[in-house]
């Protein structure tokens, strides 16, 4: 089967690349770029000096800093109108992944209109987008380079997943010292997103041997340095690996689809306010335990590829020590149960019923290598309560 692979049309990697955004705006034929990111960032003065290096190369630019976790529609409606009021041509999202996904939900529906629950999975937008240049300052979403968003519906609490080649940045700046200053919980779920990215590109029906190649060389990583980025923040060695293989996980989950894990962390995410990143840990290795018996020759290949396991175990051995890994590694990293988050029982347990058909509403489980039922995502938020 052929595969056809989107990415943007340019990406600069590297340590000092976020000195080089004006020129590329430039390059784009940009003129009103807006600036979208989030509080705390606004607080850094990183937003600021991003504006002064493109006003001093000639453009006009200006900040939109109301971005939150877990982006909703109402914050995108005021973004929209500022981009709109603004007379702005473009966009650059500079954050995590909740400033990169409002500036794609922004520029949606600058060009197309309507309301973003329009465009949510199976719709697919179709207008094109303003230019988008992403800069991450987590090594974890890869949203820099994904033809998705996520944002929220304020009327119905729903995350919804929109998808779309439109919705691909034109350009990205990945620079790894941009994450220097991340705190170790940060650290630690962007991380595990991006090795969830990875391990579930691999996985999916989706999958190609383009997309293979980036999940096994992003999961390889991964496994290796988060460890020490966690326990060795200012560690440059560590920091510039992982955010070359946040963004060669983001290219695979973003050509490949990602699948079950997905599927169930958003609704962990609207409901309770559980950061992406940690949701998916949280799910991650009882999703996997739930799905390897369909796919059991690739989740060794993960296993063997993250060295959990020498390359001459058997594949059943493999996939055992694979999970066992996949817990001890939560554990090392200080990764809590929904419980230990916080949530309350009585309201996590009533809920399980939406939060499953929010799952299956979003696609992504029909991309797991063992598709599962309701009952068995049912009994999947059962066992990760604990």
């Amino acid at each position: 089967m052929s595969a056809e692979i989107r990415i943007p049309s340019i990406v600069k990697i590297g340590g000092g690349s976020f000195a080089e955004v004006a020129g590329l705006l430039l390059r784009l034929q940009c003129r009103r770029p807006l600036i979208v990111t989030d509080p705390f960032l606004m607080s850094s003065g990183l937003p600021k000096r991003l504006r002064t290096q493109i006003q001093d190369a000639g453009l006009s630019c200006e900040i939109f800093h109301q971005t939150k976790a877990d982006p909703t529609t109402a914050i995108v409606e005021e973004g929209v109108r500022v981009f709109v009021g603004g007379g702005h041509d473009s966009l650059v999202s500079l954050g995590g992944g909740s400033p990169i996904d409002t500036a794609k939900a922004i520029g949606l529906m600058a060009t197309n209109g309507g309301k973003v629950s329009d465009f949510k999975t199976p719709k697919t937008p179709c207008i094109d987008c303003p230019i988008h240049l992403a800069i991450p300052t987590t090594a974890g979403t890869g949203s820099e380079v994904t033809r998705f968003t996520v944002i929220t519906d304020v009327e119905t609490g729903e995350k919804m997943l929109v998808a779309g080649d439109v919705l691909l940045p034109t350009a990205a700046v990945v620079d790894y010292e941009l994450t220097l200053t991340m705190p170790p919980r940060l650290t630690a779920d962007t991380g595990i997103d991006s090795l969830t990215h990875a391990i579930e590109a691999y996985v999916s029906r989706k999958a190609s041997s383009f997309t293979d190649a980036l999940a096994l060389a992003a999961m390889k990583t991964i496994w290796r340095e988060l460890p020490i980025s966690f326990l060795e923040p200012g560690n440059h060695t560590a920091r510039a690996a992982m955010m070359l293989a946040a963004t060669q996980a983001g290219i695979a989950f973003s050509n490949a689809s990602v699948a079950l894990v997905h599927g169930m962390s958003r609704p962990l995410g609207a409901y309770f306010h559980v950061p992406h990143g940690l949701s998916n840990a949280m799910l991650l290795p009882a999703v996997t335990a739930f799905s390897v018996e369909a796919a059991v020759g690739r989740y060794a290949d993960c296993a063997r590829t993250m060295g959990v396991i020498s390359a001459d175990t058997t594949d059943e051995v493999a996939v055992h020590y694979l999970i066992q890994s996949l817990y001890q590694r939560n554990a090392e990293l200080q990764v809590p149960s929904p419980r230990q988050f916080g949530i309350d029982k009585g309201q996590y347990f009533d809920l399980i019923p939406s939060m499953t058909a929010q799952a299956f509403a979003s696609g992504s489980p029909q991309n797991n290598p063992r598709i599962p039922t309701a009952e068995d995502v049912e009994a999947i938020y059962r066992q990760a309560w604990q």
